[in-house]
C-alpha cells in the first residue's frame, strides 16, 4: 500500500472520537477538496508491505484503527488489510471521500462516508448509489463552510432519508465557521444530527497531533 504516515494518537472525529486509535493515512486521493486539511497525504507516500502496517499497528497496543487518506479506496489493498484487521478483533474504520464505491469493504468494517458540500468543490464527485449501501454503523458525515452548505446538506439528509439510515454528522470547516454558528444551526433545525468536532485541533492545536 502507499502510505503517507502511520502513528498512535487519540482519534479525532466520528465513531471512534476520544478513543486511542492506531491510524493508517493512505497516500494519494482523486479529490481536491477547497478546505482540505491533509494536502500532505495527496502525493507522495511509502510503498509498505501489509505485514508491515499489521506490524505496526500492533506496537501502538489499540484496540481501534482508522484506514484514512488520502482516499483508502482507491488503493486495492485496503479490503484485505481491512479484512486481516478484522480477523484478529481491532474495531476497523475506513474513512472515505464517498467518490468510490463503499460495499467493496469487507462486512465488519465501520464506514464514514464524507458527502461532499457545494464549497469543497467536489459535490458533483458525491457517488448517489453508496446511499443503499449504508448502514446503521456507517456514518456520513457533511463538512460545512458556510450557511449555504449547511441549508445544502439538511436538503440532501431529507431527500435521502439518511437519519433513517445511518448517523448523520456535521461538522464545521476549522478557522471558518464558529461551531457555535453550526450548533446553534442545527438546534434550530429540529432534526438528529450530530455535531462533529476535530478533537485532535481542540486538544494540540496546529501541533502534531499527539503522534507517537
Amino acid at each position: 500500500m502507499l502510505i503517507s504516515e502511520i502513528y498512535k494518537s487519540i482519534n479525532g472525529e466520528g465513531r471512534f472520537a476520544g478513543f486511542p486509535t492506531s491510524i493508517v493515512r493512505v497516500a494519494g486521493c482523486n479529490l481536491n477538496c477547497s478546505w482540505c486539511d491533509t494536502t500532505y497525504a495527496l502525493t507522495g507516500g511509502e510503498r509498505l508491505p501489509l505485514d508491515e502496517i499489521m506490524s505496526k499497528i500492533r506496537e501502538f497496543n489499540t484496540s481501534r484503527v482508522l484506514i484514512t487518506g488520502g482516499e483508502p479506496l482507491l488503493q486495492e489493498e485496503t479490503g484485505e488489510l481491512a479484512r486481516r484487521l478484522l480477523e484478529i478483533g481491532y474495531h476497523t474504520l475506513v474513512e472515505t471521500n464517498g467518490s468510490l464505491p463503499i460495499d467493496a469493504l469487507p462486512e465488519g468494517v465501520f464506514r464514514c462516508v464524507d458527502i461532499k458540500t457545494p464549497s469543497s468543490g467536489e459535490s458533483g464527485k458525491n457517488l448517489l448509489e453508496n446511499i443503499d449501501y449504508l448502514l446503521h454503523t456507517d456514518d456520513v458525515k457533511f463538512v460545512i463552510a458556510d450557511r449555504d452548505d449547511f441549508n445544502w446538506s439538511i436538503n440532501f439528509t431529507r431527500r435521502f432519508n439518511l437519519i433513517s439510515r445511518c448517523d448523520v454528522l456535521f461538522s464545521p470547516v476549522w478557522g471558518r465557521l464558529p461551531p457555535d454558528t453550526l450548533a446553534r444551526w442545527i438546534l434550530d433545525s429540529g432534526m438528529d444530527i450530530r455535531l462533529n468536532l476535530q478533537l485532535h485541533k481542540l486538544i494540540w492545536k496546529d501541533r502534531e497531533e499527539g503522534r507517537k
